[in-house]
C-alpha cells in the first residue's frame, strides 16, 4: 500500500490557516485522494484535554516549561494514535499546526533554546516530520487584528506584540533552512493566497 503524506499549515493568529486548509481539502478531493484532518494541540480525546490546559485562560499561571511539555505530550498522542495510522493506511493527513509551531512559539516566543526543544522532540517524535509545510507569513499586527475581529482571544493569543514578532522571526529563520517548508505571503488578497497554495501543491504533489 502507498504511504500517505502529511501536509501541515502553519502561521501566527489571523494568518488564514482555516482558509488554507480548505484549499488543500479541495485539491485532494478533486484528485480523489482520501485524507484526514488534525489540529494541534488536540486531535484525540486526551490531546483535546491537554489543549484546554494550554489554551484556556486560568487563574493559575501556566509556566513556560509546563506549556512546552504539554504541547509535546499532546503531539505525541496525536502522532501515534491518529497521524501515523492514517498515513500507514495510505491516507493523506492535513495538519493545522505541528512541531514547527512549538519551535516558533515556545522556541522563539518563549525563548527556549534549540537544544532543549530538540531533546523533547527526539523523545516524542523520533525523527518524524511532515512531507510538506505551508507557512503563512503575516505581520503580527495585521494577523492579531484579524484574530481579534473574529472573537475572544485565547491565553496565548493575549501575549504582547513582541512575543509574536519573536514567533514570526523564528518561523522565517526555520523556513529558510528546510526545503519542505514553503513561505506564503498571507497579507495578499485571499484569491492570491489560494492561488499560491494551489501552485505549491501542484508542484510538490504532482507525483
Amino acid at each position: 500500500m502507498v504511504q500517505g503524506k502529511f501536509i501541515v499549515v502553519e502561521g501566527i493568529e489571523g494568518a488564514g490557516k482555516s482558509s488554507a486548509i480548505s484549499v488543500i481539502e479541495n485539491f485532494l478531493q478533486q484528485r480523489d485522494v482520501a485524507f484526514e484532518k488534525t489540529r494541534e494541540p488536540g486531535g484525540t480525546v486526551i490531546a483535546e484535554k491537554l489543549r484546554a490546559l494550554v489554551k484556556e485562560p486560568s487563574d493559575e499561571q501556566v509556566t513556560p516549561e509546563c506549556e512546552l511539555l504539554l504541547m509535546y505530550a499532546s503531539r505525541s498522542q496525536l502522532l501515534h494514535n491518529k497521524i501515523k495510522p492514517a498515513l500507514d493506511s495510505g491516507k493523506y493527513v492535513i495538519g493545522d499546526r505541528h512541531d514547527l509551531s512549538s519551535r516558533a512559539y515556545q522556541g522563539g516566543g518563549r525563548e527556549f533554546n534549540d537544544d532543549t526543544i530538540n531533546t523533547i522532540a527526539d523523545i516524542t517524535l523520533k525523527g518524524f516530520k511532515p512531507d510538506l509545510t505551508l507557512y503563512l507569513d503575516i505581520e503580527p499586527e495585521l494577523g492579531l487584528a484579524r484574530a481579534q475581529a473574529r472573537g475572544e482571544l485565547d491565553r496565548i493569543e493575549q501575549e504582547k506584540i513582541d512575543f509574536f514578532h519573536r514567533v514570526r522571526n523564528k518561523y522565517l529563520s526555520l523556513a529558510t533552512l528546510d526545503d519542505s517548508i514553503f513561505i506564503v505571503d498571507a497579507s495578499q488578497t485571499m484569491e492570491q493566497v489560494h492561488r499560491d497554495i494551489q501552485n505549491i501543491l501542484g508542484e510538490q504533489l504532482s507525483g
